[in-house]
């Protein structure tokens, strides 16, 4: 594992505020140069610590007024790969993320649809007839504050 110094924390914390800022701006918010701010981060992907830079996109702004939280629990363990399961429902393009968890389900799921009609439709003719799917449990995201991670 790779040891972190201060630096290393306060450009990780810049980065999670705005990812889009360039080395020179992280370098001079810090105290660096460019090129030594460009070589902590390049270490930093290269020991995976980023792992990449992502957009994020209003959903609500783009028609998808709908998030909902899925607990799976698979009916048929033995018979159904979890690689099998989690193939097939990541090829649903409305499942945003596929979480493995621990506890009453094997798995939640982030949904997202336009309405509830749309979110019904998805879930009757995509989610439940995935192999293996068993219970389901679902509750729709009323609001959402994001917090900083552990760094922030």
């Amino acid at each position: 594992m790779m040891t972190l110094d201060d630096i290393d924390h306060a450009l990780l914390r810049a980065l999670g505020r705005d990812a889009t800022q360039s080395a020179g701006a992280l370098g001079r918010e810090l105290g660096l140069s460019q090129p030594a701010t460009w070589r902590r981060i390049r270490r930093l992907q290269d020991a995976g610590i980023i792992r990449g830079r992502k957009l994020d996109l209003d959903a609500g702004k783009l028609g998808f007024g709908v998030t909902v939280f899925l607990g799976i629990k698979l009916a048929t363990k033995g018979r159904v790969s979890l690689e099998d399961f989690e193939r097939a429902v990541s090829a649903i393009p409305e499942v945003q993320t596929v979480e493995h968890v621990l506890g009453m389900y094997d798995y939640r799921l982030r949904v997202t649809a336009r309405d509830i009609a749309d979110f019904e439709r998805v879930l009757r003719r995509r989610i439940m007839t995935l192999p293996g799917v068993g219970n389901v449990d679902a509750n729709v995201l009323l609001s959402e504050e994001r917090r900083p991670g552990p760094l922030g």
